[in-house]
């Protein structure tokens, strides 16, 4: 396995899909676990360890309010964590993105974009750590990234047409 990702509520996978379905394009292999840094703290020990037993190479941990997920995980690994701060709140994910990104120097948390968009993109950034010792999985990335370039030179010269 290579990629793990956390979440901490049930109310988080209609956002978490989108770095499961980046992951299964590139054909990464995962595993998806609901673990709360409050409520299951043993529970999220215990992934975490068995995690880099399994050979993981990449966290993806995706919490919303406090958001204390993403830096409780790397206080425990030293695998990349990426933080993905979610809508979880009264204040819009602003809460849960202040929490992950404002980690205090020496235990270092990546961090993403609020919601949906931000797990893609945490996928999209485990892709990358992946292909530095992947050649194919970096021609992969290459592609994609040409793919969504040409979809942009597209809807260009679509708009263009109509004037």
């Amino acid at each position: 396995m290579d990629v793990l990702i956390l979440t901490g509520s049930k109310n988080d996978l209609g956002d978490i899909d989108g770095a499961v379905q980046t992951l299964k394009k590139f054909g990464i292999s995962y595993e998806l676990h609901i673990s709360s840094a409050h409520r299951t703290l043993k529970r999220t020990v215990e992934l975490v360890e068995s995690a880099e037993k399994k050979g993981v190479k990449v966290i993806i941990a995706a919490a919303g309010m406090s958001a204390h997920l993403p830096g409780v995980i790397a206080a425990m690994t030293i695998l990349p964590v990426i933080g993905v701060p979610l809508n979880a709140s009264a204040l819009n994910g602003l809460d849960s993105l202040m929490s992950i990104v404002q980690m205090p120097g020496g235990i270092p948390v990546a961090t993403t974009a609020i919601g949906k968009s931000g797990c893609i993109n945490a996928a999209l950034l485990a892709v990358s750590i992946l292909a530095l010792s992947d050649a194919a999985l970096t021609e992969k990335l290459k592609r994609y990234r040409k793919e969504i370039e040409d979809s942009v030179i597209q809807a260009d010269e679509e708009i263009n047409k109509e004037i």
